[in-house]
């Protein structure tokens, strides 16, 4: 009888043991190593989650116009370099501290009791940005449906446009030669005297375009400011309710349901950037825009410049997804053995490259925009919201067949936003599952539902007259110091305090032992050069904080003092954590610190047979099951 079952630490949740209690977690399947908390189904789940968790719409909004800004082709240069200093080694450190662990990014912690309060700021922010991030995706939304339209309805100035709307350039006044003497005068008098003006003479109109004007007027309604409220935009509302109950429903099931979903949300999205890429480069003056992007308008003597190692940094920073916690929970769900080191390259070269090869496809067409209004591609470039809603889709509107490459456009961000906000809800689900396991494995599909409705009610300031100044100010602040903050203590936690040779170590054990020529640059890395730019950066961005603002927009004081609220609100939690683990230990000060500067005694590898001899004096805090009925194997024991 006693061969019907093996030892818990030589089946390494292997096998499922038959209990009359246990209830079927649809997070878990009986071919999963790790029975309790699941892991993904195989490794393509998990790769294109992380993929898609990392490329989002700063790839297509935000690089293209930094690469432009910053020097062009020459940008990429900083961009390489900040990449191999400061975000592949943040990114691998999460990726291996998750997997090892096994837990999410609270919990993980154990490793640094002293620092919990790191993981905590990481999912409030996390929180924050879901908020707003899915508002985003609402906008998309409501795009995508307009462009189910003969004649795309931001495509010229119609009843809703004043006049200052046009799709062309109105000359104001310029000089002309009359009777054989120059003159200056406004060009209604030029035409009505069948006059001509002189090259290089003429003064333009302040103009906007249909799509600007249609940004403003139709799809957001703004208000004139923060103190304006004004009424929910309703067909907002609708949209961002959609957009979360698209969100609930690839997430019903955990890993398991978004592991398949991202094969479409995360590989889609490139069949389309590469349509418009192509569609771009056969219009007239696609040439130019991409001259403009990376080619004979790059100027080397740029990286001369701070600022633009600055942007290179932050924008690797921001874009690999690093210190949100999202990474640590997406890879708290694979295999002990996983090779994290591979993944970690793969994933973060992906990133950078579909950030280039965005670039074409955005400036190929802001190029062809150009050659037809008669302006300088400078004019009509753009990055953020003003590029996806206002210059983009007004180079498209231009387009023969116009509502088939709108829809493409507006899909493709619908899926750049949606893999991208999949991975945050994941992160606030896995932080919940490591603290109330139990609760999370009966309760999977109503927590879920309910954390995605209480995000939509929180949202709906967002949807409001001036919800685009909510979305705006969110942004500014949260998205920004906090996570700066969150990661510099994270790799400084990890590294000098814990340990970086423990760590390496810890890595060894998933990946096998490697070379000191192996962990060379890795150490040089996280040691000094890593923390160094993440400090500088920080730096720099107090140094140079200036209000926010929405384009000439100015936030009342009362709207800046809320930001600095929900900044404050998202890293105070890491003193208190940090005071609340020393008041709860033993000794004097100086030992209660100490102590907490341990890792806990649970703190290892999640499943028994993984932790080896280094490992083997952890205190399993599983083995709880006084509240199960005993399985068939517990009573095949109790005989023997």
């Amino acid at each position: 009888m006693g061969m019907l079952s093996l030892p818990g630490f030589l089946s390494c949740g292997k096998k499922k043991d038959f209990s009359l209690s246990n209830e079927k977690d649809a997070h878990v399947s009986d071919s999963d190593e790790n029975l309790e908390r699941g892991n993904w189904s195989n490794k393509g789940d998990y790769l294109l989650s992380m993929v898609g968790y990392a490329v989002g719409l700063g790839n297509v909004w935000r690089f293209p116009y930094l690469t432009y800004q910053n020097g062009g082709g020459a940008f990429l240069i900083p961009y390489t370099l900040m990449l191999a200093l400061a975000g592949l080694p943040l990114f691998f450190m999460e990726c291996s501290l998750g997997q090892f662990a096994s837990l999410g990014p609270i919990s993980v912690w154990r490793i640094l009791p002293l620092f919990q309060g790191v993981g905590i700021t990481m999912v409030i922010i996390s929180t924050f940005v879901a908020i707003y991030y899915n508002v985003i995706i609402a906008y998309a939304l409501y795009y995508l449906f307009a462009s189910f339209q003969k004649v795309l309805p931001w495509s010229d100035c119609f009843s809703w446009a004043d006049e200052f709307c046009s799709k062309t350039r109105l000359v104001s006044d310029c000089n002309a030669t009359l009777d054989g003497e120059i003159i200056h005068a406004n060009y209604s008098f030029i035409t009505s005297n069948n006059l001509t003006c002189i090259n290089g003479t003429m003064n333009y109109k302040p103009v906007q375009f249909p799509s600007e004007q249609y940004w403003n007027k139709v799809a957001l309604q703004r208000s004139s400011g923060l103190d304006e409220t004004g009424n929910i935009v309703w067909y907002l509302a609708l949209c961002l309710l959609l957009s979360w109950m698209i969100v609930g429903a690839a997430l019903f099931k955990g890993i398991k349901s978004s592991g398949k979903v991202v094969y479409f949300t995360a590989l889609f999205p490139y069949v389309i950037l590469l349509i418009l890429l192509v569609r771009g480069a056969t219009l007239e003056g696609a040439l130019d825009g991409i001259e403009y992007y990376i080619g004979r308008q790059s100027n080397i003597t740029k990286l001369m410049e701070a600022e633009v190692w600055k942007d290179a940094a932050t924008q690797i920073f921001y874009s690999l997804s690093v210190a949100w916690g999202g990474l640590v929970a997406l890879s708290s769900y694979n295999k002990f053995h996983n090779n994290c080191y591979s993944d970690a390259i793969l994933v973060c070269v992906t990133n950078c490259v579909t950030s280039v090869f965005a670039g074409f496809a955005i400036f190929s067409i802001l190029g062809h925009m150009a050659f037809v209004s008669e302006r300088p591609v400078s004019e009509v470039v753009d990055s953020g919201f003003d590029l996806a809603f206002v210059a983009y889709p007004e180079a498209l509107s231009r387009l023969p067949v116009s509502p088939l490459w709108s829809f493409l456009f507006f899909f493709m961000l619908l899926l750049l936003g949606l893999d991208s906000q999949f991975a945050t809800i994941e992160t606030l689900t896995t932080t919940i599952q490591d603290i109330y396991p139990k609760v999370m494995k009966k309760l999977r599909i109503p927590i879920t539902l309910g954390v995605c409705i209480l995000l939509f009610f929180l949202g709906l300031i967002c949807v409001t007259q001036a919800g685009i100044y909510w979305v705006n100010l969110i942004d500014h602040f949260c998205a920004g110091w906090g996570i700066l903050i969150a990661a510099v203590l994270e790799i400084i936690g990890i590294i000098y305090i814990y340990g970086g040779n423990r760590f390496i170590e810890d890595i060894e054990m998933m990946i096998g032992k490697k070379s000191r020529l192996f962990w060379l640059w890795w150490r040089m890395c996280w040691f000094f050069i890593t923390p160094v730019l993440l400090m500088a950066i920080l730096v720099w961005s107090l140094v140079t904080f200036s209000p926010p603002t929405y384009g000439s927009v100015l936030y009342p004081a009362w709207g800046t003092a809320v930001g600095w609220c929900m900044i404050i609100f998202c890293v105070i939690w890491i003193p208190i954590a940090a005071i609340l683990k020393i008041v709860k230990a033993e000794g004097n000060l100086c030992q209660r610190i100490v102590s907490c500067c341990r890792p806990a005694a649970n703190w290892g590898p999640y499943l028994e047979c993984n932790r080896g001899e280094r490992y083997s004096h952890v205190v399993d805090s599983k083995k709880e099951k006084e509240h199960e009925i005993p399985t068939v194997s517990g009573f095949v024991y109790a005989q023997q």
